[in-house]
């Protein structure tokens, strides 16, 4: 057997050991010093010691190092885990914050770790040419009214009469033409004057009554007032100088970027001093991330989980997370998102399980370990869970290994249902007891064991 074997070989060792206590008597030389008395010492202690190690470690008992697991008791009511899987920490959204303008940073308020509230003002481009196009924008907008007004109150008191004198100089000017005119024809026909001179006379006086005719259109213009297309014209003109005053403010306040929501910031990605673009630039240019935030108190926990396990999980389910770094402070959760698409390379699929309130332990990017568990049927009995690995002697006589007081005693056990990696023990436990899972080749009952640290 395994055990007679492991005893002849420590005796054996113990042999060796206390072999190379002895003292050889052929290589005793007289009058050694304190010296070699020293090192005789300390050789005897070290065998001692290495004995003693080997008493403790078990080898001169033959006890066969096993690892065992608590076999687990489920009480009414508790929900009974049938599958557990390790991903990350992740924030439910990871939000980088870019500008909508390209500008210079000014002033950055925020630093990496630091909380903020939504709204709050973490990053201010340079403003000083915004500042300008506003007050442009301003102005003509200023224009674009009075010109509005000007047209929709009409002509005044004073154009009108301005242009009725207008009109009586143009027949003052008329009446002079045609007298010039009726004078140069009687010289004419006198001999007096040439041809010439009647023609002219001729064209003054046209050229007044045309400018009778613009008089006199003058005025009328000026009683009727604007037409309405420039009245439109005008308040086109003046939207006009609206939106560009609205953008140009827009603009402005797109110098200030704010937190669109509570939570912390993750990565401070600029420095001030530094210019910032609204697009993809290649490397060592203008950035387009300025920071990255999330809110930590939505997190969630991503795992990769085989296809085969999937008929087990559905969305709602209740989960227990276990921090890697935190392994006795566990989280509530629930199975909030399953992909849409698996992945055929690893023949898996991803799914994300929401962490409920996560206090300031729990950070992105830690590894976790989520327990999918069934929640509890009315009426249900208290339950014994072991691993499927402890079980021994096939479907045929199930059993398994006990360690009690340095001894592997062998339990008959009757079976219930399987639970994932675990399967219900429905007699032959108690729960609490410590089940080997691994080194049962060769264990009998009542066989020496030690434990595996």
């Amino acid at each position: 057997m395994q055990s007679e074997r492991a005893v002849s070989q420590s005796k054996e060792e113990m042999g060796v050991a206390l072999e190379a206590l002895r003292i050889d008597p052929a290589r005793k030389v007289r009058g050694r010093g304190p010296a070699w008395r020293r090192r005789l010492v300390l050789g005897a202690l070290s065998g001692l010691a290495l004995v003693a190690a080997l008493f403790v470690s078990g080898i001169f008992t033959g006890a066969t190092e096993v690892s065992v697991a608590p076999a687990a008791r489920l009480d009414p009511g508790a929900p009974t885990p049938i599958l557990t899987a390790g991903g990350y920490v992740v924030p439910h959204r990871k939000i980088e914050l870019s500008p909508k303008i390209t500008g210079r940073i000014e002033w950055i308020g925020v630093d990496k770790g630091d909380r903020v509230r939504a709204g709050q003002v973490l990053i201010r481009l340079d403003q000083r040419e915004l500042v300008a196009q506003v007050d442009q924008a301003r102005a003509a907008l200023e224009q674009a009214r009075h010109r509005l007004v000007e047209l929709e109150t009409g002509s005044r008191p004073q154009e009108i009469e301005q242009s009725r004198a207008a009109v009586q100089q143009a027949q003052a000017n008329v009446l002079n033409a045609e007298r010039n005119l009726r004078r140069m024809r009687e010289l004419h026909a006198d001999g007096a004057v040439a041809e010439q001179q009647v023609d002219d006379a001729r064209t003054a006086y046209e050229v007044a009554l045309a400018q009778l005719r613009v008089a006199s259109e003058g005025l009328d213009l000026t009683r009727v007032g604007p037409r309405r297309e420039q009245i439109d014209q005008a308040r086109a003109g003046l939207r006009q100088a609206e939106a560009s005053l609205a953008l140009a403010l827009a603009n402005l306040q797109n110098t200030e970027i704010r937190a669109p929501e509570d939570g912390t910031i993750l990565e401070r990605l600029a420095e001030i001093g530094e210019t910032v673009t609204t697009g993809v630039t290649a490397t060592r240019g203008a950035k387009s991330a300025i920071v990255s935030m999330a809110n930590l108190g939505d997190l969630r926990v991503e795992l990769d989980i085989n296809q085969n396990d999937l008929r087990r999980l559905r969305l709602g389910m209740p989960a227990q997370i276990v921090l890697d770094a935190y392994p006795d402070r566990p989280y509530r959760g629930t199975l909030v998102e399953m992909a849409p698409e698996a992945n055929r390379q690893k023949a898996t699929l991803q799914v994300k399980v929401k962490a409920h309130e996560p206090d300031a332990q729990i950070r992105p990017e830690m590894n976790a370990r989520v327990t999918f568990q069934e929640p509890p049927r009315p009426g249900q009995p208290a339950r014994i869970l072991v691993p499927k690995e402890s079980l021994v002697g096939g479907a045929e006589d199930p059993a398994v290994f006990v360690v009690q007081e340095g001894k592997a005693l062998r339990r008959r056990v009757v079976l219930g249902a399987e639970s994932g990696t675990n399967v219900e023990v429905v007699e032959g436990l108690r729960g609490g007891e410590s089940v080997v899972v691994r080194g049962m080749a060769g264990l009998a009952d009542g066989t020496p064991v030690r434990v595996k640290k």
